[in-house]
């Protein structure tokens, strides 16, 4: 067989028309070169494609069915095109963000930039123990997503993209649970649950301290060991919103805060000594652009 994939755009060409002479018109040939790729397509595939037998050629049965394959080979050949056609323009085939918070807030993102740069592949990494700032520092990936820090390396910029609520939660059958108010006296006295990217190092986690603590460097993993009452812990309100509208887990009022909500910020960083190729930088403005907010147990976004 040695079609070609002229004779391919032809038979779709023809299909769509409906008939070789307007397929002749769409394509600028005339309709006797349209008629003769069309009879070398059918010798070479050993089917017939068209019946001829009425005024107006219509598909055969067997003509259908390889229309759909050809359909998928000219698809196939249009992203071969763009492939080629960003790497030529040096767009980089790959990129490796390094993400602490939750990644439903970021999908808006990641959804427009696979529209944008199809051929690139994304990486996603958990940070070692929490570190998003050491692994865009090294260059083990080119972009940061996490809760702000008072200081950064030097060799980081960064810019605020919003802020996270943060919830105090245990399961309904905990202890803590049936408490109107928990003090710091009583979290000590539970097991608690700690995100290891949060754990010591942000504002006001000195005082969430308990004689016994787990780590986790994932947040479902924390979220499941929550629900099973093997502690309280402290996480994104967005991710736990279904289990307290259900019951599942209750929220902890602090008595230390009676009035206001635990915000964290969320910075993007970068390294400014690596500069960025043209995907990275698009998903770094784009990033930059998106804004990362819920409401608060008022009901009110959260302000930057």
């Amino acid at each position: 067989m040695r079609y070609s994939l002229e004779q391919l755009e032809t038979f779709v060409a023809v299909a769509r028309a409906g008939s070789f002479s307007a397929a002749a018109r769409q394509l600028g040939k005339t309709q006797s070169t349209v008629s003769a790729a069309i009879g070398n397509l059918e010798v070479d595939l050993g089917v017939a494609l068209f019946d001829r037998a009425t005024k107006i050629p219509t598909l055969t049965e067997a003509g259908r069915r390889l229309l759909r394959e050809a359909h998928g080979v000219l698809d196939r050949c249009l992203a071969l095109e763009g492939h080629a056609q960003s790497l030529s323009e040096s767009v980089e085939p790959g990129l490796t963000l390094a993400i602490e918070i939750p990644y439903n807030v970021l999908m808006p993102a990641f959804a427009a930039f696979a529209e944008r740069f199809p051929h690139v592949d994304l990486e996603v990494r958990h940070p070692l123990h929490g570190d998003v700032s050491a692994l865009v520092r090294e260059g083990e990936a080119q972009l940061g997503i996490g809760f702000a820090q008072p200081g950064y390396a030097r060799e980081l910029d960064f810019v605020q993209m919003g802020k996270l609520v943060m919830a105090h939660v245990a399961a309904r059958g905990h202890p803590l649970a049936a408490l109107s108010t928990v003090n710091f006296s009583d979290l000590r006295q539970h097991r608690r649950l700690a995100f290891s990217a949060h754990s010591e190092r942000l504002p006001t986690t000195e005082y969430l301290d308990a004689t016994h603590c787990w780590r986790a460097e994932s947040y479902l993993a924390l979220l499941e060991m929550t629900r099973a009452g093997l502690g309280w812990a402290t996480l994104p309100r967005m991710l736990v919103r279904r289990e307290l509208a259900d019951g599942d887990l209750v929220e902890l009022q602090l008595g230390a805060y009676p009035h206001t909500d635990w915000l964290l910020g969320v910075d993007l960083l970068w390294n400014k000594a690596r500069p960025l190729g043209k995907a990275g930088s698009w998903l770094r403005a784009e990033l930059a652009r998106f804004k990362v907010s819920e409401t608060d147990s008022a009901g009110h976004p959260t302000a930057f």
